[in-house]
């Protein structure tokens, strides 16, 4: 459809889909059906429907034409800017019926005035100003709106001001006014400003809007009322005060003498274009407001997290698909989009207790990495000690509020308690199945770096930790089945080791990975996750094979009939013929 010819149609059965483009600056768009005929019924039987019939019902207009005044009009204030506008016509006669009509789209634009920066003259002079006013010099825009769109040429409309984009980083954007830090903001006009949060990155994080008015130049009599709104800005102050547009509802706020601040958050914003209009009014005495003048600082941010978290929050993103999305996780029973809620917070005694379980809990490691140096297994004993140093510093890290303590950056710390934790389950089934020592040290180094990038991939991923074990428990059972059919007796022997070693380790093992599968939540995690460390740290301990039994330090294996025999040092690996 193009502005202000009318277009011919005819429905039958079908619906049928037509489009007008509404550019920038668009006042009001005026759909209208003329010449209506109907072949089964009097009136025009047609029911209009404006906005993607996909979206919600509050993003579409419905005009019904059977009862409406001749003839059928749909008035749009504040159309959606620069984008095509989809109407959707149905005729209600019935299959049978046809309905003829022509529809027209009249467009009406405003004439907007830009703040616009003009070339130097002096190599110290930043922008040209109005030798009478002190302003910035303003220069007006031109829409074209088709061939025969009307512009309204009585004086303009709003004043536009153009702003910055400054990206910072993920999800974190800064927008600023150029070469200005306040809006001049009049009677008569808005002014407006257009934030552009359409790159489809900017839907995940909170749009923040400060404003601060200058207490000076602010009278008892005045407000400052502003709008926040998508896709086209209000304009209509002069008659209402709703900040709505044509399809969506704007958010409202307001400056006065008492209230020099406002602020607004806007939580997972619409990927489209903002504007922010703002207009000065005098409800009491119009008059009064015709010579004010009040410049408005603006602080205009669109950062992923409020406040970032806060000290018992985390700040975390979240990708699926194309789409990014970013929150707050928060702790010690803190609630809210920033973790401001303290509703259900836990005291700072219980934090520091939480903390303390956490942490002291992984002195259990001390029993495994004691036994391990007994054994004379010492590349177990160092995992269990790296296992135990990472672990400690990482739930000290990873504590809310008062109680934390990092030494380095809190997802290095996290990477190396994960890492620690695999790797001790790792070489402790396979210290069990009492392989040959090169090949036992060949697996520790390749099932570490296997969980290694397992944690790359999927930090959290259950098979991280459950994949590996699974195959080491399948190397030592196939071990131990070894040795029983060799010996013809079970494996190990010994029923104490059975008793006292193995069947309460085996014990321990179950009951921590039940906890930490299926028990552990973020109410819990402060007792159940310690119980976690007890229990692996236990089992490690009792799991650990006893050293290998003493042998004469020269063991000789082969004799010859020349009275020569074959000799090994075990302890120092050398060989000697005698």
């Amino acid at each position: 459809m193009e502005p202000d010819v009318p277009l011919p149609h005819t429905l039958v059965s079908h619906p049928s889909y037509l489009k007008v483009f509404v550019p920038d600056y668009t006042r009001e768009l005026l759909l209208e059906l003329r010449d209506c005929v109907s072949s089964g019924s009097l009136g025009c039987p047609v029911r209009l429907t404006v906005g993607p019939v996909t979206l919600p019902s509050n993003f579409q207009k419905v005009l019904t034409c059977t009862s409406a005044p001749w003839p059928c009009r749909l008035l749009l204030p504040s159309p959606p800017w620069d984008r095509w506008l989809q109407v959707t016509a149905e005729s209600l006669v019935g299959p049978l019926g046809t309905v003829t009509f022509s529809a027209v789209a009249a467009l009406t634009a405003c004439r907007p005035q830009s703040v616009t920066i003009q070339p130097l003259l002096q190599s110290s002079q930043n922008q040209s100003f109005n030798a009478s006013t002190g302003l910035p010099s303003l220069s007006p825009d031109h829409q074209y709106l088709g061939r025969s769109g009307s512009v309204d040429r009585s004086p303009f409309c709003l004043t536009n001001y153009p702003v910055m984009r400054e990206d910072m980083d993920v999800v974190s954007v800064h927008f600023q006014l150029l070469d200005r830090v306040s809006v001049r903001v009049c009677p008569n006009t808005p002014s407006m400003m257009r934030l552009r949060l359409n790159t489809g990155m900017d839907s995940g994080g909170s749009l923040t809007i400060s404003l601060r008015a200058n207490k000076t130049e602010m009278r008892n009599e005045t407000v400052i009322v502003a709008c926040v709104n998508a896709a086209s800005p209000f304009l209509g102050f002069n008659s209402s005060l709703n900040c709505t547009t044509a399809f969506f509802q704007g958010y409202p706020l307001s400056l006065s003498a008492w209230s020099l601040r406002a602020n607004l958050i806007i939580p997972y914003p619409e990927t489209d274009n903002w504007y922010l209009s703002l207009q000065l009014m005098c409800p009491e005495n119009a008059e009064e407001c015709e010579q004010a003048v009040v410049h408005v600082e603006t602080t205009l941010y669109l950062v992923p997290c409020l406040n970032d978290c806060g000290p018992y929050g985390q700040c975390l993103l979240l990708r699926r698909h194309s789409y990014l999305y970013a929150g707050c996780s928060c702790k010690a029973g803190w609630r809210g989009w920033s973790c401001t809620d303290n509703s259900t917070a836990q005291t700072v005694a219980q934090q520091r207790a939480a903390a303390l379980l956490l942490t002291l809990s992984n002195l259990m490691f001390l029993a495994p990495i004691t036994v391990s140096v007994q054994r004379f297994f010492l590349v177990e004993a160092s995992v269990y000690a790296y296992t135990m140093f990472f672990s400690t510093f990482y739930h000290a890290c990873d504590q809310p509020g008062e109680a934390v303590l990092c030494i380095l950056n809190y997802d290095t710390l996290q990477y190396c308690d994960f890492l620690g934790s695999g790797a001790a389950i790792w070489v402790t089934i396979l210290c069990m199945a009492r392989l040959k020592a090169v090949l036992k040290y060949v697996l520790f180094l390749l099932g570490t770096l296997v969980i290694a990038m397992s944690l790359q991939l999927d930090r959290r991923g259950i098979w991280n930790m459950l994949g590996p074990c699974l195959f080491a428990f399948v190397i030592m059972a196939s071990m131990w089945t070894y040795r029983c059919g060799h010996r013809r007796q079970c494996y190990p022997t010994s029923w104490q080791r059975w008793a006292f070693y193995l069947l309460p380790g085996i014990s321990m093992a179950s009951v921590g990975v039940a906890i930490y599968t299926s028990m552990m939540t973020s109410d819990n995690y402060y007792y159940t996750h310690s119980i976690w460390h007890v229990l692996l740290a236990g089992s490690a301990a009792l799991l650990l094979p006893p050293p290998d039994e003493h042998a004469e330090p020269w063991a000789c294996s082969q004799k010859f009939p020349c009275h020569y025999q074959i000799c090994k040092n075990d302890r120092e690996e050398l060989y000697t013929v005698t």
